[in-house]
């Protein structure tokens, strides 16, 4: 279940408990799990809930994968329930720490536009976009919020277009323009008598839902599943048969650059790689009934894992790490002569 869910068709605060109770039977999802479950919470109106949740995360012994994103979480949730001055501080750490996730850069600028700090709003997507989109040929689909946004925002305080604005307008793929869906001008219309004034504001809107739904289908990547070394000796180790698939360690590494290329010159956006480990491996062919050297298991898991947020997008973000895990940049690795 979405956290999007209206209110009126779901008991938000069970759903939260829910979350937080599988948190617990697979720890290594735990942090996807309660960041949903605060959500929820947010969403029951129950706030101070939810904040409690992003200090537990915040303070989880074994560290965050994001802990960026949690942190641009709860400054967004504070700022809603009275505490301005500890959401101001910490939509500054984040902008400080420079993410390369556009995810908390998104959340933050957000945050300051709902309160009508327009300025700072656009100020933020556009160090999020400097520092996400310099150089880069074509924005991944995670940026595409970013570049939404700060369009938006732009709009609203009448700047004029620039080249990030115009490579929002040609990302958007709506019929109606995200000009015209960001004119500030349009809540005039709404109140306006003339029959055609009122038409065209219906397609704006069925556009913008449309857009939300787009966004909603692709909750998480087309993930490509990866075997670290270790854990791909182990699961042959194992299961022997499955070497059919993976005949070595090498291979599988050229494999997995080889198809998320081959995935994106069709045109699939929003593409992730997943790791894999041999225990979750089992425990998901033991949910599913059937055995792990069942090689027609291994996409559905990687599916799962993805849904589960454990992906890392793909193409790496300029300058980040490659996602084989050698340590070295993407570009001096796997995406070399990309």
């Amino acid at each position: 279940m979405r956290p999007d869910t209206p209110a009126e068709n779901v008991d938000h605060t069970a759903e939260a408990a829910r979350l937080e109770r599988t948190a617990g039977l697979y720890p290594e999802d735990a942090e996807a799990l309660l960041v949903r479950a605060a959500a929820h919470l947010e969403l029951s109106g129950d706030r101070p809930s939810a904040t409690k949740l992003y200090d537990r995360l915040l303070s989880s012994p074994d560290g965050l994968e994001n802990p960026s994103l949690v942190r641009a979480l709860k400054a967004s949730n504070l700022w809603e329930y009275g505490h301005e001055a500890e959401a101001r501080a910490i939509i500054e750490g984040v902008r400080t720490t420079a993410p390369r996730d556009p995810a908390p850069w998104v959340i933050v600028a957000e945050a300051l536009e709902s309160h009508d700090e327009l300025e700072a709003a656009q100020e933020t997507f556009t160090e999020g976009a400097r520092l996400l989109l310099t150089d880069v040929a074509e924005p991944p689909y995670s940026t595409h919020p970013l570049l939404y946004g700060r369009h938006r925002v732009r709009r609203m305080l009448g700047a004029p277009h620039d080249d990030w604005d115009r490579l929002a307008d040609t990302l958007h793929s709506m019929p109606v323009s995200l000009d015209e869906l960001h004119d500030p001008k349009r809540v005039w219309s709404l109140g306006s008598d003339d029959p055609a004034d009122l038409e065209a504001e219906i397609s704006r809107l069925r556009a913008e839902l449309g857009a939300y739904r787009e966004a909603l289908s692709r909750p998480f990547p087309v993930a490509v599943l990866h075997w670290p070394a270790e854990e791909l000796a182990e699961l042959l180790e194992a299961y022997p048969s499955l070497s059919e698939e993976y005949p070595s360690y090498e291979e599988h590494l050229t494999t997995i650059e080889a198809a998320l290329r081959e995935l994106a010159a069709s045109g699939t956006p929003n593409l992730g790689v997943v790791p894999g480990t041999v225990p979750s491996y089992e425990a998901f062919a033991a949910s599913e009934g059937a055995s792990p050297s069942d090689a027609t298991l291994l996409p559905q898991y990687a599916t799962t894992l993805a849904a589960r947020g454990r992906a890392l997008a793909w193409p790496p973000q300029r300058g980040a790490e490659c996602w084989c895990g050698s340590g070295r940049a993407y570009g001096e690795c796997h995406g070399a002569g990309a």
